[in-house]
């Protein structure tokens, strides 16, 4: 699970610092999740209130699942539009579905996404369309001396959750205090929202520290 904290936390917080005069924005490449999959966060946001705990869907912000989050120059964003709205053109939509529910030691919880060949594929693919373009100049963040096997991925794409280190989820909340996150977490039931839907397009979202989009810079539906 703590690599789940890896992803969201450690990447995006290290993207959000510019590192030189150009203006940098971390922005996230994403699934766009059909919607019984929206239901299912819906769901388990309206539990979560119950006891006190807000989402981020709670909050306003859209449901996503990361496919590849990294640093920018702003001048890049067009040629990343384009980019992904070409390989939004050659794609189509494939199955996806929350299979358990994941908390981390620093009280992050997401729901789980299975992680299929095709979702995967997915995920290689919108890599491989946004790392040409990426900010050459980002450095490891601090936490990663605990993961060296992440720094080939990090050097190379500039994200160490790529490829073989893929974990694709649902974010619900982050740092949570509340103590009845250990209640929720640890329910009998921890398959109560799972839930089969699709992938219906992807879209380019600039995130916050806490990998959650602030801006969405465009969005692309498949056709088939």
């Amino acid at each position: 699970m703590m690599r789940m904290i890896v992803l969201v936390a450690g990447a995006a917080a290290a993207m959000t610092t510019p590192a030189r005069a150009e203006d940098m924005v971390s922005l996230d490449i994403y699934a766009i999740p059909s919607a019984p999959l929206v239901a299912s966060v819906d769901r388990a946001s309206a539990e979560l209130a119950a006891s006190g705990m807000q989402t981020f869907r709670m909050r306003g912000q859209a449901v996503h699942a990361t496919l590849y989050l990294t640093r920018y120059p702003a001048s890049a964003i067009p040629r990343l539009k384009k980019a992904v709205a070409a390989l939004a053109k050659r794609r189509a939509s494939i199955p996806l579905a929350v299979d358990g529910i994941d908390r981390t030691a620093n009280n992050w919880l997401f729901l789980h996404l299975a992680r299929t060949p095709a979702l995967q594929r997915l995920a290689d693919e919108a890599t491989l369309a946004g790392e040409p373009l990426r900010d050459r100049s980002l450095a490891p963040p601090a936490w990663m001396s605990a993961y060296p096997a992440k720094l080939p991925a990090f050097e190379r794409y500039g994200s160490p959750n790529v490829f073989m280190q893929f974990d694709p989820h649902l974010t619900l909340l982050a740092n949570e205090a509340n103590p009845a996150l250990g209640t929720f977490a640890s329910a009998p039931d921890g398959h109560r929202f799972d839930a089969a839907g699709s992938v219906v397009g992807i879209g380019i979202g600039e995130v916050d520290a806490n990998g959650q989009i602030v801006r969405t810079v465009a969005e692309y539906r498949f056709k088939r």
